[in-house]
C-alpha cells in the first residue's frame, strides 16, 4: 500500500470538503472563512510540505539505519502489526503533541497551527515547516526500534494526519459514545480554545483514549464557547512572520536572560515561563527586557501565566 499515493488521490478531497464548508458557512456564518486566513494556511501547507519532503530525505535513512541495526524485534505483518503499527505511532502522537505545548522549543514550531482566530477545514493546512528542526521525527523512532520499517512509520504517521483534517470544523457537533474513543471536531475545538478551560487539552491524534487515561481530556461546554486563537493573538497573514516570530522571540530570551538556566528554561521550559519570570523580576524590582516585536513577544506573552493545567 502506498500511502504518499493514496494521500495524493485525498488532495482533491480535501480541498473539496474545504469548498463545501465555505458554501454551508457563507450565510449562517459569513466571518468563519476569511480570504487572506485562508491562502495563509494554504501558503503554510506548501511551505510545510517542502519543508517535510526534504527532511524525509535525511530522517528516513536514520531510521533504516536503527531498524536494521538495532531494533528489537521484527514485528509481524497482517492486521495485528498494522494495528499495533498504528496504535503505538498514536500514543507517541500523544506524546509528541503534548510536549509541543509543554516545551517552548517544540511549541516555537506548534505555535502556528494555533494562530489563527477561526476554526475550519483550512485550518488543518496551518502547519510550520520548522517541525523537522524542532524534532517531530525524533518521537517516532521508538518504532524503528521495536520493529518497524522505516515505509510503516511514514505511512501511519501520514494516515493520522491526514485523519486529523477532517476534526477541524465547527460544522459537526458532539457525537455521543464515539468521543469515548475518537477524537471529534468537538473534542478537537476545545483543544484550538485559548478559554483557560481548555488550554492544554485534548491531544488526541485518533484515539482519544490516551487524554482519557492520563487526565488531559476536557468537552467542550455549551455554556463556554470556544475563543480560537492564542491567549496575544499575532496581528498578521504573512507566513513567513507567522513561521518564525515564536523563533526570533526564544532565541533573543535565551540571549538577553541573564545566567544558564534562566537561558535553558526560555527555551527547554513550559511556555508560559518567560511571562512568570517576569512578573518575578518586576516584584523584585528588577528591570525587563522588552518584547523583542510587537506581535507576540516571547511565548510567554502568548500564553497567560497558570493558563496550563495539565504540566508534566
Amino acid at each position: 500500500m502506498n500511502v504518499e499515493l493514496i494521500l495524493l488521490a485525498l488532495a482533491p478531497v480535501f480541498v473539496l470538503c474545504i469548498g463545501i464548508e465555505a458554501w454551508y458557512w457563507r450565510r449562517r456564518r459569513p466571518g468563519m472563512y476569511g480570504l487572506k486566513d485562508t491562502v495563509s494556511n494554504a501558503t503554510l501547507a506548501l511551505m510545510h510540505q517542502g519543508a517535510d519532503k526534504l527532511a524525509w530525505l535525511l530522517i528516513v535513512p536514520f531510521y533504516a539505519w536503527l531498524y536494521d541495526h538495532h531494533r528489537l524485534y521484527t514485528m509481524p505483518g497482517g492486521w495485528l502489526g498494522f494495528l499495533l503499527l498504528f496504535v503505538v505511532q498514536d500514543f507517541l502522537y500523544y506524546v509528541f503533541h503534548r510536549a509541543s505545548h509543554r516545551i517552548r522549543w517544540l511549541w516555537a514550531a506548534h505555535v502556528v497551527h494555533h494562530s489563527s482566530e477561526r476554526l475550519n477545514l483550512s485550518t488543518a493546512f496551518r502547519q510550520s515547516l520548522m517541525y523537522p528542526v524542532a524534532g517531530m521525527w525524533l518521537f517516532w523512532t521508538p518504532m524503528a526500534l521495536i520493529g518497524f520499517t522505516p515505509t510503516q512509520i511514514v505511512g501511519v504517521v501520514l494516515l493520522n494526519l491526514a485523519f486529523q483534517f477532517f476534526v477541524h470544523t465547527q460544522a459537526i457537533p458532539t457525537l455521543g459514545w464515539i468521543e469515548y474513543v475518537l477524537n471529534t471536531p468537538s473534542i478537537h475545538r476545545a483543544h484550538h480554545a485559548r478559554n483557560p478551560r481548555y488550554i492544554d487539552r485534548n491531544y488526541a491524534g485518533v484515539l482519544v483514549v490516551w487524554d482519557r487515561i492520563f487526565g488531559s481530556y476536557v468537552e467542550e461546554s455549551a455554556t463556554e464557547p470556544c475563543e480560537f486563537g492564542i491567549v496575544d493573538p499575532i496581528r498578521t497573514h504573512n507566513p513567513i512572520t507567522l513561521t518564525f516570530h515564536e523563533w526570533r522571540a526564544m532565541a533573543h530570551d535565551a540571549l538577553t536572560m541573564p545566567g544558564w538556566r534562566n537561558k535553558v528554561m526560555a527555551l527547554f521550559g513550559p511556555p508560559e515561563w518567560r511571562r512568570a519570570w517576569q512578573a518575578a523580576q518586576v516584584a523584585a524590582g528588577q528591570t525587563v527586557t522588552p518584547s523583542p516585536d510587537g506581535l507576540s513577544g516571547s511565548v510567554g506573552d502568548v500564553r497567560s501565566v497558570g493558563a496550563s493545567r495539565n504540566t508534566p
